[in-house]
């Protein structure tokens, strides 16, 4: 269900009460200065121009095989509200290199949008990532979009993972001052983060000493390589900490210098209240005699009190009744309006969408039927999505993000945490207190302070999108002049479902024109025709890229890590029955019948042989190797290497994709166009969307003139039939233009009907996936009936999902 009909919100009520109550009257009578309007003003016009955008992905499972498929939904939120007007979401899978491996360009309707990645059986085991963003979140730190680590397995390997060893691992530790100084003669909480060479937390323990050795403090991990002690430095004494992982290695560390002068703002977070209290370096420095306390949460005000040293007023209380979940960030600033301590503190409400499961009917018999309702006692609208796997063979990330973490956490900070996911998994004292952890030791971002009050907002270099567009210039004379007046005629042809639409863009002065908002799925043929104001037509016409259309690596500032945790034998056990899975999938893409006693009834041609059978010929005809038919696809890449690039086991395509390195076991690929031998400058210069055909023999391969010992590539361009759809129109250039991927169905048997297909071997490790689910607005609940495979005897079944107001929601159980 989507939110297209609403546009009010219930949840904005909480900003205007937290103002106008509890807040200002203690200092309602106080004249505002202009310090204090610059920094109020300051905020409201960022919170109000620059309104943040997030995205989150849930995925039906953690851990993948090549020759899988990985779903995924997406929700978008601006300002903690659904993103209705979004409407194109973008999806990356990386490398470990930054490589990207294949993308999406999908439509986003309702603050949500659903996907999926086939991942090529060729795909090379390893770390991969996922990046998520609107083009509006590319305006921002690109530590704020989407990222999720993704470990996908050869199901043909034996894949292990190798074992945390903390007695021989390198570390290193953090300290975070509360308030952001160490005030010399005053007791302080200082916060400390301990991380391995990984990046992944590590418990240590040790001491604190001064440059007499003299123990000032014990440290000790509360959660996760996180803790705190307190600390009352003396004037230019210098601190250490002296630790040790476990019985492994110890290390020691300076601690930040105590100043002198400044202020230190101090949190006691009591849940309906979070208490604050202003410290001075030195309390006769009038410098600090006049400050102001501003709290903030989502870029809009949510509390403002003036402090006056003199007059014993340093300290005050944040009512957080009105808040919802999330993170409130305080800020001290000076009488000069500006920044001089800041911390955050997390608000946990009971606000989030209560979901539940009941009434299960749950099978672990083969292929038995399952149903189970979910129950969401809220009138309000929501859209959510439902995953079900098999609970033992499905490997859980033990790095946890789930949507709230991201949305309610992470999204608003910079810098790695460690599963999240555990922070919500109750509201016990310890989970509290291990969030404040977090509080303290990571960083708020999202805006500079000292930048929005100079007036140095950011740069908008790209457009909040409604839709896709093409846009270009026209110009005449050989382009001397720009077209101004005239105008480009489009013809909009869709192979996908054979319709033509037409279109006309005013050219502007500056030879600028642009078709907004259109729509279309996969790849339109667009031809176009410019004339300029006299329908003269020696215009020139030359269009802009968009950047999803440019590929680049990419530098993500979320690391690439190793997951840790996970256990062998159910990994030995999950590729075991991927592996059989891909086998399975092959026979029901080439139309293999399994009989029960006997092995194959018929086997049909499928398109990949019909178009290998009509370009190859002789030794290239046969082979040990790999075969792309890409008259059945629309390439993103550039050129054939791009194409390859993780494609093929084994073969290493390195350094500039248009004149690369190639390797494969030793030796050099020998290359070939149209079976004729050619060379990498002249396969990298072949239109990838003229390529009818590649096949990639693995070496040895004798076929061609001189062999190849390090196998070969040969590329077959598009004759005769497979170029249909690409006629011509009198008059008209002609381009394609890339539009919104197309989404597979995820299959899900219904043995309730007797089909060939069943006969083959049930493997499936995702029993049910569906993007879009809803409760019913009279009895809450939703009916979710799935089959089972022909071994799973327990399954996961997650559901995400998020409500017009803009709460999240979360529930997981194994049955």
């Amino acid at each position: 269900m989507e939110f297209s009909s609403i546009r009010k919100y219930t949840r904005l009520k909480w900003i205007i009460p937290i103002c106008s109550a509890g807040v200002l009257t203690a200092f309602s009578l106080l004249p505002a200065d202009d310090w204090q309007d610059k920094v109020t003003n300051a905020l409201a016009l960022f919170g109000k121009r620059y309104p943040q955008e997030k995205v989150y992905l849930h995925f039906d499972k953690d851990i993948y095989a090549s020759g899988e498929t990985m779903w995924f939904k997406a929700y978008i939120m601006l300002q903690n509200q659904p993103s209705l007007t979004a409407s194109i979401l973008y999806v990356e899978l990386l490398d470990k290199d930054g490589n990207v491996v294949t993308k999406k360009r999908l439509p986003a309707q309702g603050a949500a949008a659903a996907g999926d990645f086939e991942l090529p059986e060729t795909l090379k085991s390893g770390q991969y990532q996922v990046r998520a963003y609107t083009a509006w979140m590319l305006n921002y730190d690109q530590s704020f979009l989407f990222y999720k680590n993704i470990e996908i397995l050869d199901p043909s390997k034996k894949v292990t993972v190798p074992a945390k060893d903390t007695a021989k691992a390198d570390f290193a530790v953090q300290f975070f001052p509360e308030g952001g100084n160490m005030l010399a003669n005053n007791a302080g909480l200082v916060a400390f983060k301990a991380i391995d060479q990984n990046g992944f937390p590590v418990a240590i323990a040790g001491t604190v000493q001064n440059s007499r050795k003299e123990t000032v403090a014990e440290i000790k991990t509360i959660h996760d390589g996180m803790g705190t002690f307190e600390l009352t430095p003396a004037a230019g004494e210098q601190y250490r900490a002296v630790v040790k992982v476990g019985a492994g290695q110890q290390k020691t560390f300076d601690l930040p210098a105590a100043s002198t002068e400044g202020v230190a703002l101090k949190l006691y977070n009591r849940g309906n209240r979070v208490f604050y209290q202003a410290t001075l370096a030195n309390p006769d420095d009038t410098t600090y005699r006049r400050m102001m306390v501003i709290g903030q949460v989502q870029n809009q005000l949510v509390y403002k009190a003036l402090l006056d040293v003199g007059e014993g007023r340093i300290s005050g209380f944040i009512p957080t009744q009105g808040l919802p979940t999330g993170i409130v960030h305080v800020t001290l600033f000076s009488d000069k309006g500006l920044p001089v301590s800041e911390r955050l503190a997390f608000v946990r409400k009971a606000d989030q969408i209560d979901l539940s499961f009941m009434n299960a009917e749950i099978t672990t018999t083969p292929r038995g039927k399952s149903s189970i309702e979910l129950f969401a006692p809220d009138s309000m609208q929501s859209t959510m999505s439902v995953s079900i796997t098999d609970a033992d063979q499905v490997l859980k990330d033990p790095d946890e993000h789930n949507i709230l973490s991201t949305f309610l956490m992470t999204s608003d900070l910079k810098g790695y945490v460690y599963n999240p996911a555990w922070y919500f998994r109750d509201t016990a004292k310890a989970t509290v207190d291990a969030i404040d952890l977090v509080m303290l030791t990571n960083g708020w971002s999202r805006f500079s302070w000292k930048k929005i009050l100079n007036n140095d907002m950011p740069q908008l270099k790209f457009p909040y999108e409604q839709g896709m567009s093409i846009k270009g210039t026209a110009v005449t004379n050989t382009g001397r002049y720009p077209a101004a007046g005239g105008k480009v005629d489009f013809i909009f042809k869709n192979p996908l479902d054979s319709s033509t639409s037409f279109s006309s863009a005013e050219v502007n002065d500056k030879g600028e024109f642009e078709i907004p908002n259109i729509q279309f799925m996969d790849t339109v043929l667009v031809f176009f025709q410019g004339n300029d104001k006299q329908r003269k037509k020696d215009v020139q016409v030359t269009f802009d890229k968009h950047f999803f259309d440019i590929n680049q690596p990419v530098s993500t500032p979320y690391p690439v890590r190793v997951p840790l945790g996970l256990d062998n034998a159910a990994m030995s056990r999950f590729l075991i029955t991927a592996n059989e899975s891909n086998k399975v999938n092959r026979s029901i893409t080439n139309k293999t019948v399994y009989l029960k006693e006997v092995n194959i009834r018929d086997k049909k041609i499928t398109p990949q042989q019909t178009t290998e059978q009509r370009y190859t010929s002789g030794m290239f005809s046969s082979g040990d190797g790999y075969t792309f038919d890409l008259t059945k696809e629309t390439p993103f890449q550039l050129n054939v290497f791009q194409y390859l690039q993780s494609r093929v086991a084994g073969l290493n395509i390195t350094g500039d994709l248009n004149n690369p390195a190639l390797s494969w076991r030793g030796g050099k690929p020998s290359l070939y166009l149209n079976e004729m031998p050619t060379d990498v400058s002249m396969l990298a210069n072949v239109n990838v969307n003229d390529i009818a055909l590649v096949k990639v023999f693995r070496p040895p391969f004798m076929g061609g003139f001189g062999g190849g010992a390090g196998g070969a590539i040969a590329v077959y361009t598009k004759k005769g039939g497979d170029n249909q759809g690409d006629q011509t129109i009198r008059g008209f250039e002609r381009m394609k233009k890339a539009g919104y991927s197309l989404v597979k169905e995820f299959y899900s048997p219904d043995y309730a009907v007797k089909k060939e297909v069943h006969e083959l071997p049930d493997k499936r490790l995702t029993l049910y996936w569906n993007p879009y689910i809803s409760v019913d607005s009279i009895t809450y609940a939703r009916t979710i009936q799935f089959y089972n495979n022909d071994f799973s005897k327990r399954f996961r079944i997650v559901v995400e999902g998020i409500t017009a107001d803009g709460r999240v929601g979360r529930v997981e159980q194994v049955f």
